[in-house]
């Protein structure tokens, strides 16, 4: 079993309400997790289940309304909003279903743009953004911008971007929802290689049985409770 410093990630009795009083709906109630380090993991369910909420308070993006949150040997949920969104920008990468790429910047630009804001020095910057760019195979496109690419090779963008500040942990929420299903494998076959060469762990929500053949571990969610794992 892994010690306590090789669980990535760790939830325990996580739940999360929106709303107060009478109008007060329960997202997650009660969702126990303990995710090893250097795994590819994968969330399904039904829409309404739960995962990208989840997926939320695993990004530090949200805060559970009871539980503890802890990723590596921080409690996430005891952080301030600045120590969060720090944790975030430093140790983690986040992809969404729209590709979210900035229209008027190139490929590698839309990298190196975020890099910047995100406080990389600057003598260093073009190096990982090229890196990144070109670890997702995308260095002979990254003078283009996102108009000019496929679809898959805006979601690489994207992950380059992620990546790029070697981050330990990378949260990718329905990643492949708007990619045909052979770009869809090729991206997730991506998360595989960033796993294995590059010790980055990575947990998805998908609905595609294909991509749940490629994980390590799958957690299926309903109504707000992990109901099964294998």
């Amino acid at each position: 079993m892994p010690t306590t410093e090789e669980y990535i990630i760790r939830a325990s009795g996580i739940k999360r309400t929106f709303g107060r009083g009478t109008g007060a709906v329960t997202v997650l109630k009660g969702v126990d997790l303990a995710v090893p380090a250097g795994r590819l993991i994968a969330f399904k369910g039904r829409s309404g289940s739960g995962k990208t909420t989840l997926i939320n308070l695993l990004g530090a993006l949200d805060r559970p309304t009871e539980g503890t949150l802890r990723f590596g040997d921080r409690t996430l949920s005891d952080l301030s909003d600045r120590e969060r969104d720090e944790v975030r920008r430093t140790q983690m990468g986040l992809i969404f279903q729209s590709f979210a790429l900035f229209p008027l910047m190139s490929a590698y630009e839309n990298v190196e743009f975020v890099l910047r804001i995100g406080g990389f020095p600057a003598k260093d910057r073009k190096e990982a953004a090229i890196r990144a760019l070109e670890e997702v195979g995308l260095k002979a496109r990254m003078n283009h911008r996102p108009f000019e690419l496929s679809g898959g090779e805006q979601q690489r963008t994207a992950i380059a971007r992620a990546i790029a500040h070697r981050p330990k942990l990378l949260l990718a929420d329905e990643p492949t929802a708007e990619l045909d299903s052979k770009t869809g494998l090729h991206i997730i076959k991506l998360f595989r290689d960033l796993v294995s060469h590059h010790g980055i762990s990575v947990i998805l929500t998908t609905h595609d049985p294909a991509i749940m053949e490629i994980v390590d571990q799958v957690y299926e969610l309903e109504d707000g409770q992990i109901v099964a794992s294998n």
